[in-house]
């Protein structure tokens, strides 16, 4: 029997659902319906209830979503039970808040080694992992055993610092640069264009503007 396919839409909206189930968690509130839940996301109640049906429901009719459950059914779906061993590679100002972040928000990622395209680097740390040069990244992806790719390079580099870590044996790619990355059918790449949100944003603004014009 052929797995079903579950869209991309729906993956993208399930961190949003988990992360306000988790603030639902800080208050204390232990069981939420669907349209409750989609006065607080924005999402249609009916639109929730697709998108959780898609993996079993997780729902009781009459009582709803039990916050706790739903919070660990969704962590499981993303991957979340598991731990993750990280590179950064690119320690500008980006690599650095990156790193930040990801330390003090993202328990079960793991960063064991910091790169950048640099010839020569100070004797610079963050944290427990010491700044390296790129030219000792696919020996330490291979020995680490890594699992994701943090990529904030200059765009010039990111393709090379993709095609090497996705031969070291990377399988997930979390790219922060400005170049859309050719990579092979069994590697995951996540694209952050920064500039594509922003230039959205001034889209919404001026049709927010035109709006008000109107009235």
């Amino acid at each position: 029997m052929k797995e079903k396919q579950i869209s991309k839409a729906v993956i993208k909206r399930l961190p949003r659902y988990r992360r306000y189930l988790r603030e639902l968690q800080k208050k204390g509130i232990e069981k939420i319906s669907s349209k409750d839940l989609s006065k607080l996301i924005g999402y249609t109640a009916s639109q929730i209830r697709q998108d959780l049906n898609n993996f079993g429901g997780f729902g009781q009719q009459g009582y709803g979503y039990s916050v706790n459950y739903l919070y660990e059914e969704i962590g499981n779906i993303l991957g979340l039970d598991k731990d993750y061993r990280l590179v950064v590679v690119g320690y500008g100002r980006l690599g650095q808040a990156m790193a930040s972040y990801i330390y003090k928000n993202e328990k079960n990622f793991h960063i064991k080694g910091i790169f950048d395209v640099k010839e020569i680097i100070q004797d610079v740390e963050f944290k427990d992992a010491q700044i390296l040069t790129c030219g000792s990244l696919a020996n330490f992806v291979k020995q680490e055993n890594i699992d994701i790719a943090v990529i904030t390079v200059p765009a010039e580099k990111a393709q090379i610092v993709a095609d090497t870590v996705s031969r070291a044996g990377i399988k997930a790619i979390w790219n922060f640069t400005a170049v859309d990355l050719e990579l092979p059918d069994d590697v995951a790449v996540e694209n952050v264009h920064v500039s594509d949100s922003l230039h959205a944003l001034t889209y919404y603004m001026q049709e927010a503007r035109s709006g008000e014009e109107e009235r």
